[in-house]
Parts: structure tokens; C-alpha cells; sequence
């Protein structure tokens, strides 16, 4: 046994000193993958951003419509138009960017004539707001619908200029109202140049608006990944 132990010393030794080795041989490699990693999302960013910069580049947006002004503010997934419509009423139209889609017809024949003629059509929420001022405590408030080629009104409601109840009665659905009622509803509405053409217009509008905001995210993302 006595012969054993210096062997059985000098192993220990050995082992001592390659055991340091080993954490670190791991630490090396997972900062050799962690680096494979990041690389290869970085150049996936890049090539998705000269993509769409170089083959499908957004427009830099219209500041107006009509007798509309827009607000838009970068990063955000809506955008507000105001009008004047005179001197005691102002009109403001807040839209979402795409929030939906109709579903396709289940009959396969007009799905396929659905598709061919564009896809699905997509949907935007609008809120719009007539204002008379502030000697009115009131305000009429409109939730519409904008579809690719057609506004449809969905409820009309009055709501007060200082507070608002927790759950406001906000009137039937619109459809559920008199047809009459409801043509006089829409053309207040058109008159104030709240219609078809502004849905029509919007469409266009978030669709260049989502290809800028799909730019912006590709490119913060790289440059924190950058970092």
C-alpha cells in the first residue's frame, strides 16, 4: 500500500488541477452557441429588413384627408383625425390599425372568388366623436366599422363631457333600430364626411402604416440585439 500512495497522490494532483478546466471548457461553449445564435437572428433581421425596405418600402404618410388633419404618432397602433365642422361643432375620428377580418364564406366556390378577388377582408375600429363646444356637456359618440370599401355604423350614444357612468346605457345595436332612424343616423354621419370614401381611404392608409411599424420593430429589435 505504501508504494500505492504516491501514485494515488500525484492522480489527485492531476485531477485537481484539470478540474478548473472543465467549467470553463463549458462556459466556452455556451458562449460559442450563445454567439451562433445571436449572429444568425441578426442576419434573419437584416435580410427581413432590406426586404421590406428595398422591394415593398412604406410611403411617408398623408398628413390629411379632405377637410381631415391626421395625428399620427409613431409606435402606436392607431391614428386620430379632427375636423372643424364650424365654429361651435368639431368632429374627431380615432382608428385602429387592422383588428380583424370577415371570415370567408364557407360555400367553396365563393371562398375561392373571395381569395382570388383579395383575401380576406380586413377590419378596422373607428370611434368617432361630435363635439359642440363647451357650453354642451354633451358629446355623440359613433362606434363604426371600416371595411375595405363600405362604413358601417355599429352603436350611437351620448356621453357626458365631465364624467361617465361605470356602465353607461349606450342604446340598441344599430341594426336593431328603425330603418328610417337608421338612414338619418348615416347620412348625419356622411355629411360630415364620415363614409365610405374614409373607409376606403383608411385601408389604404394602415396598410402603408403597417408596413412603416413593421420596419420600426424589425429595427429596434436588431439594434438591441446589436448591443
Amino acid at each position: 500500500m505504501a508504494r500505492l500512495l504516491p501514485i494515488s497522490r500525484a492522480l489527485h494532483v492531476c485531477l485537481r488541477t484539470l478540474a478548473p478546466s472543465v467549467p470553463s471548457a463549458r462556459s466556452y461553449i455556451s458562449s460559442m452557441h450563445q454567439s451562433a445564435f445571436r449572429d444568425n437572428l441578426l442576419r434573419i433581421l437584416r435580410t427581413e429588413i432590406t426586404y421590406e425596405c428595398e422591394y415593398r418600402p412604406p410611403k411617408p404618410p398623408a398628413p390629411s384627408f379632405g377637410p381631415f388633419s391626421i395625428e399620427d404618432n409613431p409606435g402606436e397602433q392607431w391614428v386620430r383625425l379632427r375636423r372643424q365642422i364650424s365654429s361651435t361643432e368639431d368632429l374627431k375620428v380615432d382608428a385602429t390599425m387592422f383588428d380583424g377580418a370577415a371570415p370567408l364564406p364557407e360555400n367553396l366556390s365563393k371562398k375561392v372568388d373571395a381569395l382570388e378577388s383579395g383575401g380576406a377582408r380586413l377590419h378596422i375600429s373607428l370611434s368617432v366623436e361630435v363635439s359642440k363646444g363647451e357650453s354642451c356637456p354633451w358629446v355623440l359618440q359613433f362606434v363604426c366599422s371600416a371595411w375595405p370599401d363600405a362604413l358601417d355604423v355599429e352603436k350611437v350614444f351620448p356621453v357626458a363631457r365631465d364624467s361617465m357612468p361605470l356602465r353607461p346605457y349606450m342604446g340598441r345595436n344599430f341594426k336593431e333600430l328603425d330603418d328610417e332612424l337608421q338612414e338619418a343616423v348615416r347620412g348625419y354621419l356622411e355629411d360630415r364626411g364620415v363614409d365610405d370614401d374614409l373607409a376606403e381611404f383608411l385601408h389604404g392608409y394602415m396598410a402603408n402604416k403597417d408596413k412603416a411599424e413593421l420596419v420600426r420593430w424589425l429595427t429596434k429589435v436588431k439594434a438591441y440585439v446589436e448591443k
